[in-house]
């Protein structure tokens, strides 16, 4: 394992005439952050843009885990990897089509690349607001409006979970003879389990980005570009990520993505059979909720734009109550000392992964029922 090496080399003595600049030197170092493992390209250590030894043991267990043609690390997160797929399948002036609500770095793509992007207009759940699935119809009907479209970009899961019909995409797609690209950063943790919804890339997708720092077990910035079809140019993708990612990979968020991959190699089924168990858990204990809605869970209503929703990812809607999506932020970490992810104007949004624990589940359900008691 690469941290293993890492841990290592730094007790082995050899004096760093080489950067990083801080030396390993521990004397002069704050304590708490992996100084002892920070380093360059040094002999034995491979290198991410010419990954021939224990940097391409990692992307080859990666793709083996996903299942996909092959697996490319990210240490500039999955943004990069959309950039990268973008620039490596369009020349300037091409089209490109997205979703309305796509993430920043699909318009900065064209952007970027001098291309032109139209968009489908996101459609909006009236239960909660949430923005629903990318409809295959809409789709269709933008790729036969416009025959000229190169690639089409979609997210799915979104960032509250809601997942679209990517099978169904592809189809339509290629027929179009376009490429599909799934921004699928919020979906790391697909494909480990048959309790949660598949995979974009085992639906047939040709390019598959994923954040495994976002709902897996690793730093900030690590993340997977996944080849999953023939149509994609392997070579092209190598070479854009030269340009684009840095020439200076941090061994730190590579060592923690080899880990991750490692941890799911020898114990998938017992960490996602324990994060299966605790939602059920918490979906149990929201089931009485009169005033808060957790979306797809507990009491809550269908949703008919949904094609599926990751069961993993707690969307509490706080529409029609009079805290608020704010107030219930404030309520959370100043009462019960629980940070969410993000606010929006009527919901918000709490990650969950594989690392929480049981007394994470409940002490999150323990808050909404008191809170939902107060309303």
């Amino acid at each position: 394992m690469l941290f293993d090496k890492l841990k290592e080399y730094s007790n082995e003595g050899i004096y760093p005439m080489h950067m990083p600049g801080h030396k390993r030197n521990g004397s002069i170092m704050p304590e708490g952050l992996p100084f002892d493992i920070d380093i360059t390209e040094v002999y034995g250590f491979d290198d991410l843009h010419n990954a021939q030894g224990m940097l391409l043991e990692s992307s080859i267990l990666a793709a083996k885990l996903y299942d996909s043609h092959e697996a490319f690390i990210l240490v500039n997160g999955t943004t990069v990897g959309i950039l990268a797929a973008v620039g490596a399948h369009t020349k300037r002036g091409d089209k490109i089509l997205a979703v309305s609500n796509c993430h920043w770095s699909t318009p900065n793509a064209a952007k970027l690349f001098g291309l032109e992007i139209e968009y489908i207009e996101a459609e909006t759940d009236k239960a909660s607001g949430v923005p629903c699935s990318v409809s295959p119809v809409a789709v269709k009907e933008a790729l036969d409006k416009d025959p000229y479209i190169k690639m089409v970009i979609i997210t799915s899961p979104t960032y509250e979970g809601v997942i679209s019909d990517v099978a169904s995409i592809v189809d339509i797609v290629h027929s179009a003879g376009a490429l599909l690209l799934v921004d699928s950063a919020h979906g790391a943790h697909l494909g480990f389990s048959e309790f949660f919804p598949r995979s974009a890339v085992s639906c047939g997708a040709d390019i598959v980005v994923v954040s495994l720092h976002k709902t897996l077990p690793a730093l900030t910035q690590c993340s997977l570009l996944h080849i999953c079809s023939e149509r994609i140019d392997t070579a092209a993708i190598k070479e854009m990520l030269s340009i684009l990612q840095t020439s200076s990979p941090s061994y730190v968020l590579m060592a923690s993505i080899d880990y991750c991959l490692q941890l799911l190699e020898a114990d998938a089924n017992k960490l996602f059979y324990e994060y299966q168990r605790s939602l059920i858990d918490f979906d149990d204990r929201t089931k009485n909720l009169k005033h808060l809605t957790v979306l797809c869970h507990g009491n809550d209503i269908s949703h008919p734009g949904f094609f599926e929703h990751d069961f993993g990812r707690i969307v509490i809607i706080t529409k029609n109550t009079s805290l608020g999506s704010t107030g219930l932020a404030d309520t959370l970490r100043e009462v019960h000392k629980i940070e969410i992810e993000r606010v929006f104007d009527n919901y918000v949004i709490a990650l969950t992964s594989i690392c929480d624990t049981q007394e994470g589940f409940t002490k999150l359900a323990e808050a909404l029922c008191k809170i939902d008691a107060s309303l």
